[in-house]
């Protein structure tokens, strides 16, 4: 049985809903069959409040489960040792699996590779401590035992483990800026996320860095919370759109973007075991690269992500 805690009070179907990204009546059927359970106890109500901190259990019927597709593809280790893995994440993979996913995960790749994980969230996230979108590149961690998860996982609470984050949006940001606006499922279309009231609580910090002559601009983002889509959400209610994000709104006719060019440049975290405070930078994918390369001054872009400074970029805001 995989499981997870809930982090606010709400109905059960919402909270299963939210947290495997699988369709309503995907989770209602779930319930109804008597394979979720809340701190130990089944539960067969859709409408059960679930409250802040309990304990959600579900296990899929065998005939649901995914039949993994070949792996055709490698993942660049950035680090590794025998607590943890820092991988360079390409754009399209999904990191851990779901029944909707039909393509190999990161997590079928790590399988895949025999590389030892922490069992600690369930089978189907074996090893992930936190995620990236699909479409999102960069730095991701992999708890390889179930004691340097939990530590990593306290690191992402209390903001000891982070990322910074590139970006190429259509429009130059007025000014460096932090927005703090809750976000939800949008409620009219179940594929995007977007600012509502009754969303989680999100916050997101805003750096510019550099600008093209065409308006494109390079920014630097950092998370406080991290909520699905949370930079491509919070950009959109500034009016500005990452370049290849169809989805919240990016239009062209100039250049013909592939993917959403989002990265996870720089990871920071206190290493499980020995205490050392560690810095990995995630080299940049050759399609963003080349975009960099042709539109914007390199030295410029060199020294505003330079990894020593970068972080003090956002010492002001």
């Amino acid at each position: 049985m995989n499981t997870f805690n809930a982090i606010a009070q709400n109905r059960l179907d919402k909270t299963l809903t939210n947290e495997l990204d699988v369709s309503r009546n995907q989770v209602e059927k779930l319930i109804k069959d008597g394979l979720v359970s809340v701190n130990g106890k089944t539960i067969t109500k859709t409408s059960y409040k679930v409250a802040e901190g309990d304990e959600v259990g579900y296990t899929f019927k065998e005939a649901e489960k995914r039949v993994v597709p070949p792996i055709d593809f490698d993942v660049e280790i950035l680090y590794e040792d025998e607590h943890l893995l820092i991988v360079n994440k390409p754009s399209g993979l999904v990191v851990h699996p779901a029944p909707s996913v039909k393509e190999p995960t990161l997590v079928d790749w790590l399988i895949h590779k025999g590389i030892s994980l922490s069992t600690i969230s369930g089978e189907e996230r074996h090893g992930i401590v936190h995620r990236i979108d699909k479409e999102t590149t960069g730095a991701l961690v992999v708890a390889k035992t179930n004691e340097a998860h939990e530590k990593l996982s306290a690191q992402l609470q209390d903001k000891s483990m982070g990322r910074y984050y590139l970006a190429l949006i259509d429009c130059p940001l007025k000014d460096d800026t932090i927005v703090d606006k809750p976000i939800g499922r949008n409620p009219k279309n179940r594929l995007k996320m977007d600012v509502v009231p009754q969303g989680k609580v999100a916050k997101t910090a805003f750096v510019k860095l550099a600008q093209t002559m065409y308006d494109v601009e390079l920014i630097a983002a950092k998370l406080f919370t991290g909520r699905t889509h949370q930079i491509r959400v919070h950009l959109a209610t500034l009016g500005r759109h990452i370049l290849g994000d169809n989805l919240y709104g990016f239009k062209t006719k100039r250049d013909k973007i592939p993917r959403v060019y989002l990265h996870a440049y720089l990871l920071y975290l206190i290493h499980p075991d020995t205490g050392e405070k560690m810095e990995f930078i995630a080299p940049l994918f050759e399609d963003m690269t080349g975009y960099i390369t042709k539109y914007f001054d390199q030295e410029i872009v060199d020294n505003k992500i330079n990894p020593k400074t970068l972080g003090s970029l956002f010492t002001h805001l």
